[in-house]
């Protein structure tokens, strides 16, 4: 057995972002991961696999984000920005050709008074043969972005999500987001927190300031505080690995849990000896220097690429999101890498073979089937916003949650999301 003032379930952004903040005001804090590893969604591969340098979670940060900018200066990590061009693949050629119709896409979703699906409003707005490629776009953008099924998005959420882009730079991490985790995990520990890693959490026994936790393992915790900072495809679980059983039972919240959107998302990374995207036969194919490609979307089996321009390197990152990644998540690694090549060859007209033998070293993410994350991110549905003040609110002033789904703004789903949330979650608890 083991005791603590405020037990820590995931050792993700949201849950190490909390532990930093608890222990810095004193409490005495334990955090339990169920992986060999931390960091959750994030996780840098340093000279691993023979990748000197790959995120096969979390990469970007989209824009002026403050808790996260904030907190790597306090960390002394230096940013980077991700620049190039985005370039689109199509009917077998490269264009810039712009969305058909977005303008009257958002003209009229500007008009909706009442919120419903995307697929919804699509089908009733924009129903047509004449609209087939809006639709189609829409469905792509929804997927590969917000990693969502559009019959369950919200389209007053998307309608936000939309009005609010910018042309903030995205920058990355310099040295990999992953050492932003090492740096919450060290201040952690130098503060006398516990981390303690392969301690997959069964079951929450709870009463008011008072908690009991175990593991797979027959472990016991003790706490009189319990922040759940657990990806919320986890918490959807009603069973098998990963899944959580809580006694008594929170009906109201494991209710909410349900109403909100968690993607799925399958991301390749493939490493090659040079790099034959940057070569003259397909600076002829583009018609301009193929060195300023950044993304890449295209129809593809897998249909979003992206370099790690403006840095030279011989990466390609490859993701699927959406319904065609939960079609796919039970596939195994090398079906994926099949695929990979096949949209890669069919993009830049070479061989399947060719590429293979250029291949140094591939990686597949595949989020969705991992039982401590089963999916990619949150993304709102129409009930969403009611279901996350429930969520918000803490279980007998006893148990709190932390994770970014609940962050209401236009960062969701991303890093920022987690690391306010657990930032919140943390001040909630030193407030009481």
């Amino acid at each position: 057995m083991k005791n603590c003032d405020v037990l820590i379930i995931g050792a993700g952004a949201a849950g190490l972002m909390a532990a930093y903040k608890l222990s810095a005001a004193g409490r005495r804090v334990m955090v339990l991961e169920a992986r060999e590893r931390l960091g959750g969604r994030i996780n840098t591969f340093q000279n691993q696999l023979f990748f000197k340098e790959a995120e096969q979670g979390a990469e970007f940060i989209h824009g002026d984000l403050p808790v996260t900018l904030g907190l790597l200066q306090t960390a002394g990590i230096q940013t980077e920005p991700a620049s190039g061009e985005m370039w689109r693949f199509a009917n077998g050629r490269f264009t810039e050709e712009a969305t058909p119709d977005w303008g009257l896409l958002m003209d009229r979703l500007n008009l909706l008074q009442e919120d419903c699906s995307i697929e919804a409003f699509l089908q009733r707005e924009f129903g047509g043969y004449e609209h087939e490629a809006l639709r189609n776009a829409v469905k792509r953008f929804v997927a590969g972005y917000d990693s969502a099924d559009t019959g369950n998005a919200s389209a007053f959420a998307l309608r936000r999500e939309w009005q609010n882009e910018d042309d903030d730079a995205q920058h990355r991490v310099k040295g990999g987001y992953s050492t932003m985790i090492n740096f919450l995990t060290d201040e952690c520990r130098a503060r006398a927190g516990e981390i303690f890693l392969n301690s997959a959490v069964t079951d929450i026994y709870h009463e008011s300031g008072k908690v009991k936790v175990t593991t797979a393992a027959g472990e016991i915790y003790y706490a009189h505080n319990l922040i759940i900072a657990m990806p919320l495809g986890v918490l959807k679980a009603t069973s098998g690995e990963g899944a959580i059983t809580f006694h008594p039972s929170l009906p109201k919240y494991q209710e909410a849990f349900k109403q909100i959107g968690f993607g799925a998302i399958i991301k390749l990374l493939l490493e090659f000896n040079k790099p034959f995207w940057e070569g003259d036969d397909v600076a002829a194919l583009v018609g301009k220097d193929p060195r300023e490609m950044s993304f890449l979307l295209s129809d593809e089996a897998i249909p979003t690429w992206w370099t790690q321009n403006p840095r030279r390197t011989l990466v390609l990152t490859g993701w699927l999101g959406g319904p065609p990644a939960i079609a796919k998540q039970h596939a195994s690694d090398e079906e994926m890498l099949e695929l990979a090549l096949q949209s890669l060859a069919n993009i830049f007209r070479k061989g399947v073979e060719e590429l293979r033998e250029k291949l140094v070293a591939f990686n597949c993410a595949n989020w969705t089937a991992d039982p401590y994350t089963q999916g990619s991110y949150a993304y709102d549905m129409v009930p969403s916003a009611s279901a996350r003040k429930i969520l918000s609110e803490p279980v007998d002033n006893t148990i709190y949650f932390a994770g970014e789904y609940l962050y209401d703004g236009p960062a969701m789903g991303t890093v920022e999301a987690a690391l306010t949330s657990g930032q919140e979650a943390a001040q909630k608890i030193i407030g009481n």
